[in-house]
């Protein structure tokens, strides 16, 4: 079988979210953390995790990007238990009993996420959208060739289109030459 690990190409995670998840935990969507909040007022960090973010399940950090990889059938359960335990002492379950099936659904759909080849990257896009939490996973395919500059190129494999458009030459007209030193116009 195939789940998801967090993977961390670059120092990035550190500084976009307020916990960071450990590369190579046992990574699952987490939509589930944001159901007791009100995600339309999330702001900065909270907000990041909220749109882009895989939930390591150890630390319950966040990363931009989860790795499909090999798992057995023992690692599946472990990580059952490990988010069902996270459940309980962190998100309101009343005992583990309880919390065994939810976890176990949580990983199954992480499972079902993995249904690609070993090493493909996953990256899953969240908004509020008519009173519930809608999620698009995309996949990241490895390059092919020489890698000079970059580790994976972006291909679109499944999903839809972003709500946002960034519009840079916008924001370049922010920014124009800096004043001198002592130059306050």
């Amino acid at each position: 079988m195939k789940l998801l690990r967090t993977i961390r190409l670059d120092a990035s995670d550190a500084f976009v979210f307020e916990r960071a998840a450990t590369p190579g935990e046992w990574a699952v969507p987490g939509a589930f953390a944001f159901s007791h909040l009100n995600v339309t007022e999330l702001t900065g960090k909270a907000r990041a995790a909220f749109r882009s973010g895989f939930l390591g399940i150890e630390t319950l950090g966040w990363s931009t990007l989860a790795e499909v990889v090999e798992a057995s059938n023992a690692e599946r359960d472990a990580a059952v238990e490990r988010l069902a335990q996270q459940l309980v002492q962190n998100f309101g379950a009343p005992d583990l009993a309880c919390a065994r099936p939810a976890a176990a659904e949580e990983i199954d759909f992480s499972a079902a996420l993995s249904d690609h080849p070993k090493g493909m990257l996953v990256a899953v896009a969240r908004r509020w959208e008519d009173g519930a939490i809608r999620e698009t996973f995309r996949t990241l395919t490895p390059s092919i060739g020489p890698k000079p500059l970059r580790a994976y190129a972006f291909l679109e494999v499944d999903g839809e289109e972003p709500d946002e458009e960034v519009d840079l030459n916008a924001i370049g007209q922010g920014f124009g030459p800096r004043p001198k030193q002592g130059d306050r116009s």
